[in-house]
């Protein structure tokens, strides 16, 4: 993805290019910085982007973007825009002097203001204003026999994916999973190479269940096996990109991280599965919910993406210069999704069971069959982090920090083990709503 900056004041391209200059990982490629009548706004972004700064200098919009629906955006008058699920970040605060300014990430937006806050998504901020233009809400449900919803959500998914090829090669982050091997197995037939990438710990159930998917889709695959002193190494780089400490999002993230590294040295975009759990209810609590407060939960847990699981795809490929796609989040495919009855998204105690009907074939067995492993578990990670912080914070240490400048409580050691890193980049903060933290976690 592309990395946006600016400041509602002109003459200030000076501080605009040292804002892009620390998010310079989103677009090695180039950068452009102009003056509006309104203010400095640039822009810096990847190869497969390479249009961006004409278009930014010819029509004055600051914009990052990772496919169809999914974009960041600032216009000339200074207005900020961000899509409906919050796939490109986009952060925003005033400088000293009450100054609007803007950044793709914190880090960049820390060089005019601490003063953070971020622009949820679906919203528009006019520099005054905060409001909604879009939302996410329960929908009529669609009365079609499943295997007419099947075929057409196999459809709308095909057409998700086609419209995010641009190159004949690329490639797809593999957890072996059914999410991510949907992504391989609809993309495979448009490329003339698709490079597909596994990481795990020696054994992890992962890595073996992505080996099936990649030889049933005739893929060049590749495995990447690493140690925990490895994972320990590349942690605090991790959180410095990630700008969080929450502690399963750090947690899932450092696998990811390693895999876009690998994946970075042979392609330029790749897919990722996020969004198939929250659509289509693969999580194993959903289960026990009354089937009435099902969409619902949905709705929000697929709100929150943004401060998850999107962040982490964010983070992890633009830290390496990647473009990655989350084509189930399509605008048409959530809208489809968000109509299809919940009794076919957890059909006799299946999860998922509707997008397995909708790709029966396409996949063998043991992945279109998988259950749903976190990924950080099918990695091989589990525990071991909560271990390693459990065994090397003191229990004076973690009594001493547990509640932090802005009133939040830390909840465990891992997190305080995770709190210090972000500390060492980024200080402290009076606010941190920006951040935010794992549905479930105590912030008071």
């Amino acid at each position: 993805m592309a990395g946006i900056a600016g400041v509602a004041k002109t003459g200030k391209t000076w501080l605009v290019n040292c804002m892009l200059d620390r998010i310079i990982h989103r677009g090695s490629a180039g950068r452009e910085v102009i003056e509006t009548p309104l203010g400095t706004m640039g822009v810096t972004w990847l190869q497969p982007q390479a249009e961006a700064g004409t278009f930014l200098a010819k029509t004055q919009i600051a914009l990052d973007e990772s496919g169809p629906g999914h974009f960041a955006l600032v216009d000339g008058a200074f207005t900020l825009k961000r899509d409906l699920l919050g796939v490109a970040p986009l952060y925003y605060g005033q400088m000293a002097d009450g100054i609007l300014c803007f950044a793709s990430e914190v880090k960049a937006l820390l060089e005019a203001t601490r003063q953070v806050m971020e622009l949820p998504p679906g919203h528009i901020y006019n520099g005054s204003a905060l409001h909604s233009y879009e939302s996410l809400r329960r929908q009529e449900p669609v009365h079609e026999q499943p295997e007419n919803i099947a075929r057409e959500l196999r459809r709308k998914l095909e057409l998700a994916v086609e419209k995010r090829i641009s190159k004949d090669e690329m490639g797809v982050w593999l957890s072996g999973g059914l999410d991510s091997s949907i992504m391989a197995a609809l993309a495979r037939p448009h490329l003339h190479r698709l490079d597909t990438f596994a990481v795990g710990l020696p054994g992890a159930p992962d890595l073996e269940y992505a080996r099936i998917a990649s030889r049933f889709l005739k893929c060049k695959h590749h495995e990447i096996t690493v140690l925990f002193k490895e994972m320990l190494a590349v942690l605090p780089t991790v959180i410095y990109h990630l700008e969080s400490f929450d502690a399963l999002l750090v947690r899932s993230s450092v696998m990811n991280f390693l895999v876009a590294k690998r994946a970075a040295g042979y392609v330029l975009e790749v897919f990722s599965g996020e969004g198939g759990d929250e659509l289509f209810a693969g999580y194993e609590y959903l289960k026990s919910l009354e089937s009435s407060k099902l969409t619902d939960e949905l709705v929000d847990i697929t709100m929150r993406l943004h401060n998850t699981a999107l962040q982490r795809v964010d983070r992890c490929a633009s830290a390496h210069g990647l473009v990655a796609h989350v084509a189930f989040l399509d605008p048409e495919v959530v809208d489809y999704a968000f109509r299809i009855p919940v009794a076919d998204k957890l059909h006799n105690g299946v999860e998922k069971w509707i997008l397995r009907q909708a790709m029966t074939g396409a996949l063998p067995d043991p992945i279109l069959n998988r259950p749903k492993s976190k990924f950080w578990q099918g990695a091989g990670v589990e525990e071991l982090f909560a271990r390693y912080a459990e065994e090397n914070v003191t229990d004076a240490g973690f009594n001493k920090k547990l509640e932090l400048p802005n009133g939040w409580c830390l909840d465990s050691k891992e997190e305080l083990f995770y709190y210090r890193i972000f500390h060492q980049y980024f200080g402290k903060f009076k606010d941190l709503s920006w951040m935010v933290r794992t549905k479930g976690a105590p912030i008071s």
